[in-house]
């Protein structure tokens, strides 16, 4: 799916917010300043001058989407704060000048002699500027990407868009091997959940064959108004959705919160549907069935209207950002993925399904069979 980031305020936090992909970008595209406070810092006319560009149009863009900019790492230095960034930049420009890096400096600086001594000569020359400056306009690298996904009318800005959304693909690839399928699967909760789900759909079920008279189509049409009730979409659309064929499980894409919650309409309308039949003192029929079912949703309406708002919400983002795959019916849904997500399917803590059961078989042998 092609992605506009100068017009999309959710695929430019996706990008930001993917840590992983920021740091290949930082290391392929490169673009040196002054390591301040743990981050490189660049001022406005550093960033100015890499895309080629008036500072007053930066400032244009930083002034139309302040709020944005500025949760990507924009500031304005002043006072005491000013004063000790300036101290930085000599400090900086003395150790490229007068001798070389300790080892234990390296990483308060630009990666090679090239880019220290660029950045020095820019800074040497715009010191004289900055020191009669009351304020100072500051980016992080972060900031600075994200002023290169809004600048329009800029060669340079347009090619590090088309770099980094190249970027974003390769990394996604390279940690997860392919399978953005199953990415559901590298999450630490997905096995819990997928065995406790097994079980209450056991529960469901086993409550459709007692309580429902014999019908073919039971299974599916009340399966199917679960999942509707939960992310509005039906198994065959959810199919098409992400390209499952016949043979690929639908349940083994979705993801925990997902299934949680189908556990709990499945559990809670098999003890509806008991009730009901045992009140009655016989099975009800399939459309007996439906209508329970609509008089189900109504009752837990309140309750499970938060719980599926956030399940709506997490599905509906996380296929776009991860699996590229659109939800229609829940595109009002759809917010940026959180740093925690990219760490959860993508950093340290995620691992592919193989190894998770391996590590802890027992663990799961035992959730089973509660």
């Amino acid at each position: 799916m092609a992605k506009d980031l100068t017009n999309s305020v959710v695929d430019r936090k996706n990008i930001l917010n993917n840590n992983f992909a920021i740091q290949e970008v930082y290391r392929q595209i490169g673009f040196y300043g002054i390591k301040y406070d743990g981050k490189y810092r660049f001022t406005k006319q550093q960033v100015a001058n890499y895309f080629e560009v008036d500072i007053r149009t930066i400032e244009r863009i930083v002034e139309a989407h302040k709020e944005e900019i500025t949760e990507s790492g924009y500031e304005v230095y002043t006072g005491a704060q000013l004063k000790k960034f300036k101290d930085t930049i000599t400090h900086f420009i003395n150790e490229v000048r007068h001798r070389d890096v300790p080892d234990t400096d390296v990483g308060n600086m630009p990666e090679t002699p090239e880019d220290r001594q660029a950045v020095a000569n820019f800074f040497e020359e715009e010191l004289d500027n900055l020191s009669r400056t009351p304020q100072l306009s500051v980016f992080t690298y972060k900031a600075f990407l994200n002023i290169g996904m809004l600048l329009t009318g800029s060669e340079k800005a347009q090619e590090l868009r088309s770099a980094i959304l190249d970027i974003v693909i390769d990394v996604l690839n390279q940690k997860i091997g392919g399978k953005a399928k199953y990415i559901n699967q590298r999450e630490e909760e997905f096995l819990p959940s997928a065995i406790r789900e097994y079980n209450y759909r056991k529960t469901f079920t086993d409550a459709l064959d007692n309580y429902i008279t014999e019908n073919k189509f039971k299974y599916a049409q009340l399966t199917d108004k679960i999942y509707k009730a939960v992310f509005k979409e039906n198994a065959k659309e959810y199919r098409q959705i992400l390209q499952l064929n016949a043979k690929e499980s639908v349940r083994s894409t979705m993801y925990a919160e997902i299934l949680d919650l189908i556990a709990g309409y499945e559990n809670g309308f098999s003890a509806l549907l008991k009730e009901e039949s045992e009140t009655n003192g016989r099975k009800l029929t399939l459309s007996e069935a439906h209508k329970l079912f609509a008089k189900y949703e109504s009752l837990t309406q309140a309750t499970l209207t938060p719980l599926r708002e956030k399940a709506r919400s997490l599905m509906a983002s996380r296929d776009l950002a991860f699996r590229d795959a659109l939800h229609e019916k829940l595109k009002d849904y759809i917010n940026e993925v959180s740093a925690e997500d990219y760490e959860k399917f993508i950093g340290e803590r995620s691992m592919d399904l193989e190894k998770r059961l391996e590590e802890n078989r027992d663990v799961f042998r035992r959730l089973k069979d509660r």
